[in-house]
């Protein structure tokens, strides 16, 4: 009998082994499984929605409102309009902001950087509204950029009214649009360098701050981003992570406490990293360096594809992943460079994941009479 056993488990070890790794797949992550009354999980670089629960829902968004703030500081920092070393001076406007803070004191100065530092680390709402006006001269006229920008994003259901998220009639948002100004925010890699800290000090060590985002200590892969709680929003977190080069941002909006928000955002989480990775393509060998053209002072037209994506998909479904080539039929010239000659279409079985443009890398000129006449003028006297 116990031989009989024995074989019995281990025939079942064997069919276990060779069972296809697509078919040992975690369970949809049910709605229940997630307490907040709103949530989304997300792919930044293919915008991919895993996981919805009232993700568009219209809701305040505390100190997340941060998230838009600092992604405004990273592109003034990139255009060149300020730089980390620059003295920021708190106005009493500033100084007078309650909720989370650092105490910053009318005529007060700091650096950008540890005006970053603060509102990054810990959520300052004075530091926030010192680098507003650092950088456009008033609060007022930073959240009309602020909402520029939302615009610009498609952020549909977002309205700022001010830049730290302290509760404000009609300063509104959703979990979507937090994902993707979180998703946009994650563009500029200098963020985690401030989002990643624990523990840091200001003012020479006279004033220490502490991360909000107690993920940090917790949780595998993370990498920020950003926390916020009022009694209007709840409890509320974008948070960041990236595990074997998947990056997932997960968002949760009204959590009815603090410590439910990292269970509902590290769940999110585990369900992302458990059933999908990222497949990064790379240019087909078959593709052509050049096409050829008609009525062209040239035959061929060199060409390019950028593919600059990264996708999602199943685990376990890389090998299914397929692509195509189409070449436009009869390219005549003029030709201009960037000029759409075909197209890849990567897919996954039914799923199009992504297509890329074939263009012209150079221009060609259309074949006229005087063209070639001032050719053949040319070829003559260098003859």
């Amino acid at each position: 009998m116990k031989k009989i056993l024995t074989q019995f488990t281990s025939l079942i070890l064997t069919m276990i082994m060779i069972l296809p790794f697509s078919s040992i797949k975690t369970s949809a992550l049910e709605d229940s499984s997630i307490t907040a009354p709103s949530a989304i999980l997300y792919e930044p670089s293919s915008g991919k929605v895993i996981y919805d629960k009232n993700s568009h829902e219209v809701r305040a968004c505390a100190s997340i409102t941060k998230v838009m703030t600092l992604l405004l500081v990273m592109e003034a920092i990139d255009s060149g309009k300020i730089s980390l070393d620059d003295t920021v001076t708190a106005s009493a406007h500033a100084a007078s902001m309650g909720g989370s803070d650092i105490w910053l004191e009318e005529g007060e100065q700091m650096s950008v950087n540890d005006m970053i530092k603060a509102t990054a680390v810990a959520s300052a709402n004075d530091a926030a509204v010192a680098l507003a006006e650092h950088i456009c001269g008033s609060e007022e006229t930073f959240v009309d950029e602020m909402n520029k920008k939302a615009k610009s994003l498609e952020m549909k259901e977002t309205v700022f009214k001010n830049c730290n998220g302290l509760d404000e009639e009609g300063h509104v948002t959703s979990a979507y649009d937090v994902a993707i100004m979180s998703s946009e925010l994650i563009k500029h890699k200098k963020i985690f360098e401030y989002t990643n800290i624990w523990m840091d000090n200001l003012r020479n060590g006279k004033t220490q701050i502490v991360n909000t985002n107690k993920l940090l200590k917790t949780y595998n892969g993370i990498t920020g981003l950003k926390t916020g709680t009022t009694s209007q929003a709840g409890s509320c977190i974008t948070a960041t992570a990236e595990r074997n080069g998947l990056s997932l941002v997960a968002v949760v909006l009204g959590s009815a406490t603090g410590a439910e928000r990292f269970t509902d955002a590290a769940a999110l989480l585990d369900h992302g990293f458990a059933n999908y990775e990222c497949y990064k393509p790379e240019k087909p060998k078959d593709l052509l360096s050049e096409l050829s053209i008609k009525n062209g002072m040239q035959s061929t037209v060199k060409i390019k594809c950028d593919i600059d994506k990264t996708f999602i998909c199943d685990k376990g479904m890389l090998d299914k992943i397929s692509y195509k080539i189409s070449y436009n039929k009869d390219i005549k010239a003029p030709i201009k460079i960037g000029d759409m000659l075909g197209t890849i279409k990567y897919t996954n079985g039914d799923e199009v994941l992504g297509e890329f443009p074939i263009l012209a890398s150079e221009g060609i000129e259309k074949m006229t009479f005087s063209s070639v006449f001032s050719l053949l003028i040319k070829a003559f006297l260098i003859y």
